[in-house]
């Protein structure tokens, strides 16, 4: 990898972005399965739905750049995943589980947010303002997404709180 200018920069971080959105694509079906509380389920559903969006403005970024959105594996992304793929896997009470999924799927989308932030700046500092608007808009879902996992975590929205009833247990 040659980062020669602050365009390499940005479509190294671009093709990192495109690469842990992949995987999401890939996790969020296992993560919805493994969820028993239906709002939290819907959540994980809604966010693929989001993700492969998200995956497609990248795409159009790439195309108007003229170059392929191939060619980086987010090794975070992989680690991230790895993390809920455990929490998958691990035998636990119904709310304690959906709480720790909560968790894994929130350090994903800080993860996230901190990428988006970062390559709309690059985008602005470019004076790629049409990226910028798609970045920002996939910025703004990360954070919608972080905060419905919150209110489900806490209560508020959609449940008397997940995390409150994995206390009580």
């Amino acid at each position: 990898m040659q980062l020669n200018t602050m365009k390499d920069l940005y479509v190294d971080q671009l093709r990192d972005l495109y690469s842990a959105e992949d995987q999401l694509t890939k996790a969020l079906p296992k993560m919805a399965q493994a969820a028993s509380s239906s709002d939290l389920q819907k959540a994980f559903r809604d966010h693929l739905n989001e993700t492969q969006q998200q995956k497609q403005r990248l795409e159009q970024i790439f195309s108007a750049l003229g170059m392929s959105p191939q060619g980086e594996t987010c090794e975070a992304m992989k680690g991230l995943i790895k993390e809920g793929e455990e929490i998958i896997n691990t035998h636990a009470d119904s709310q304690v589980k959906d709480a720790a999924l909560i968790a894994a799927a929130q350090r994903v989308e800080h993860y996230e947010m901190a990428g988006y932030g970062t390559v709309r700046t690059f985008a602005d500092e470019l004076g790629y303002n049409d990226a910028k608007d798609l970045l920002q808009t996939t910025l703004d879902e990360e954070g919608s997404a972080n905060k419905k996992l919150t209110s489900l975590a806490e209560g508020g929205l959609f449940s008397s709180g997940i995390n409150q009833k994995a206390m009580a247990h």
